[in-house]
């Protein structure tokens, strides 16, 4: 692949405190309120992206790449300051020549899951460029703060949509508009969908204005369960449970650690800890005694996610006899295991727990 380098002092964000548009960092993205069912009305349907959140600065001076929480992000992703610094080359005269905001996602271009994109923020400018390569990335756009000189986010989203859509080239593998529509029959596909980086849907009302860090959208994400067998628990103190350790068996008959359930009334605790506490076993006798691990990964143990453990490691958590089933609520999956702790449904005592199996979660 041919590229034309950007400016490392553009790829590091060197420009961004001198910027000259009407919209400049730090901004915080506008957010959305979690529903369950898809609103209807006078609204635009969107995918919901799962990557990384990214404001886009634009101006003469170049590009800068902002994260969620005003994190630098563009000397990680040195192919997309050129796509988007390209545009803006392309278009001399114009709004565009002058500069723009956008709201949008990093995504990868080709097939990867979430751990693969955030192997890309590596601090080694070497490594950088051989990711650039092998894993590349694209950007979704799919708001307007900025259009030149002009400040529009109190304009109708409507007609930020429309700007934007001028902005960017229509057909480009690398930089583009997010896809909508007004059918929520269509919008229900997106929630549907498998095996590609849409994890719902997000809704925006035709009067909708951009405001920054306030939860002004709404986004739609369907709520899939699993059985799992619930093989431990870590206490908060003696007979106090802090989280569950779920698992789930593998082709091979191993039982593999997929996640936690961590929120629980306080007064639920205890009396979970009673009633588990005669399920404890010696570690020797439990699956999980040569310890439970997570494959490599660039997202490390998350708060409340699967975690790793190993007979060297400090025993923090009581073994259990693996026969209890437990429905739980889950979002996300990065490769076998939730990305974020689970939620308890209901017990599942009719559920035979050698039954649960890892296929619930692929």
């Amino acid at each position: 692949m041919v590229r034309t380098a950007p400016d490392r002092r553009a790829c590091h964000g060197w420009y961004a405190g001198s910027m000259t548009g009407p919209v400049r960092p730090p901004v915080a993205p506008m957010l959305a309120r979690l529903v369950r069912d898809l609103p209807e009305g006078a609204v635009t349907y969107e995918p919901k992206w799962d990557g990384f959140r990214c404001l886009a600065f634009v101006d003469a001076r170049g590009v800068d790449l902002r994260s969620r929480h005003d994190r630098p992000l563009s000397r990680y992703f040195p192919e997309l300051v050129a796509a988007i610094e390209a545009i803006r080359a392309g278009r001399g005269g114009g709004r565009a020549e002058q500069g723009w905001v956008m709201d949008g996602e990093i995504l990868l271009a080709g097939p990867g899951d979430f751990a693969v994109l955030m192997s890309r923020l590596h601090p080694a400018a070497s490594r950088v460029e051989r990711l650039a390569d092998e894993t590349p990335a694209r950007y979704i756009g799919f708001d307007l703060l900025a259009d030149g000189s002009c400040d529009v986010q109190d304009r109708p989203f409507p007609e930020r949509r429309g700007a934007l859509e001028q902005l960017l080239p229509p057909c480009d593998a690398t930089i583009s508009v997010t896809p909508a529509t007004r059918d929520p029959a269509v919008a229900r596909t997106w929630l549907e969908a498998r095996g590609v980086p849409i994890d719902g849907v997000v809704v925006k009302a035709d009067d909708l204005r951009y405001q920054p860090g306030r939860r002004a959208m709404t986004k739609v994400k369907k709520l899939r369960t699993a059985d799992c067998v619930v093989a431990g628990y870590r206490p908060l103190a003696p007979g106090v449970v802090s989280s569950l350790l779920l698992g789930l068996y593998d082709e091979a008959g191993a039982l593999r650690h997929v996640g936690v359930v961590t929120q629980f009334p306080r007064e639920e605790r205890a009396r979970l800890g009673a009633e588990l506490d005669p399920l404890a076993v010696p570690l020797a006798e439990h699956p999980w005694r040569g310890g439970f691990t997570i494959g490599a990964s660039p997202l490390g143990r998350l708060p409340g996610s699967a975690a790793r453990w190993t007979p060297d490691m400090e025993h923090d958590w009581v073994p259990l006899r693996p026969e209890l089933v437990v429905e739980v609520g889950f979002d996300q999956v990065d490769g076998d295991r939730f990305r974020h702790p689970a939620r308890l449904i209901r017990w599942r005592p009719d559920r035979d727990a050698a039954s649960c199996r890892l296929e619930q979660i692929l």
